[in-house]
């Protein structure tokens, strides 16, 4: 008998240090999707932040509803299509593209009144109240855009930008990371801070641009801000971000596995408590 009642408190013991298993939907643009296609950074990357998150956390379980180049807009406008599945939690990081494509930010009054997709904020409502339909219990996190340099596509050099030290349609990045910042506090739920407080910024996104210098026409490698303002010739110039240039990304916008490590690190503070 008292070996009996030993086995029943070890084994309460041990199921009360036991994880319980918890589903994670990402919700995002190319930085999410590329976590299972690193094939599509010329192998630059060796896995993304949802794999290093759940190295950390193995008791969660993600799905990756990463839409490369995609929009908060485009996300919204096909939620009912997207096959979300209900689960623990839901994060999304979206913001980048909405600023590049020149989309209208609008204001939180477009996100109170949920006023549709014609802005960001709107967008934004959508994609909350899906997630709330799907699960009204499920942990919300939203994640802010990085911030970004100049970026040249490595499979294709003709799609390239520039970073967010420039407006785009008048709008500053910086806004629509406000925009996210808002709406989490608005709705008193996680967030995830890229842009402000990852430690990830202009100076160390890549150790340098390597461009052609305008007097001489040699390449030389320029750190910022000292390229902002050189042009680039995606049909007669070299890739301008060699391996040496790899920092926190490795074509000025989407992370680096130095990068992803810290968004990981910043999702896994949160997430823990979960």
């Amino acid at each position: 008998m008292k070996r009996f009642l030993f086995i029943l408190v070890i084994a309460a013991i041990t199921t009360s240090f036991t994880k319980k298993e918890i589903t994670w939907t990402a919700i995002g643009d190319s930085i999410t999707y590329l976590n299972e296609h690193a094939d599509e950074t010329a192998n630059r990357i060796t896995r993304g932040y949802m794999t290093r998150v759940t190295e950390k956390l193995p008791y969660m379980h993600y799905i990756n509803q990463g839409h490369n180049g995609w929009t908060a807009g485009g996300i919204a406008d096909k939620i009912e299509s997207l096959g979300l599945a209900k689960t623990d939690i839901y994060s999304v990081f979206l913001g980048t593209n909405d600023w590049w494509a020149g989309r209208a930010l609008g204001t939180m009054d477009d996100y109170k009144n949920n006023t549709g997709n014609s802005t960001v904020y709107g967008s934004f409502r959508i994609i909350i109240n899906k997630l709330r339909s799907l699960n009204k219990d499920a942990k919300i996190m939203l994640i802010t855009p990085m911030q970004r340099l100049d970026f040249v596509y490595i499979n294709n050099m003709k799609n390239n930008a520039w970073g967010s030290y420039k407006a785009k349609n008048g709008q500053m990045l910086s806004r629509f990371a406000d925009a996210v910042i808002a709406i989490a506090k608005y709705e008193h739920i996680s967030l995830v801070d890229l842009y402000y407080k990852s430690g990830m910024n202009y100076r160390n996104l890549v150790h340098y641009k390597r461009v052609k210098d305008p007097q001489t026409g040699a390449y030389k490698n320029y750190a910022y801000p000292g390229f902002i303002g050189i042009p680039f010739n995606p049909d007669t110039d070299e890739y301008p971000y060699p391996p040496g240039a790899i920092n926190m990304t490795y074509d000025g916008l989407h992370p680096s596995d130095k990068g992803y490590a810290v968004i990981a690190g910043m999702l896994i503070k949160v997430m823990k408590k979960y």
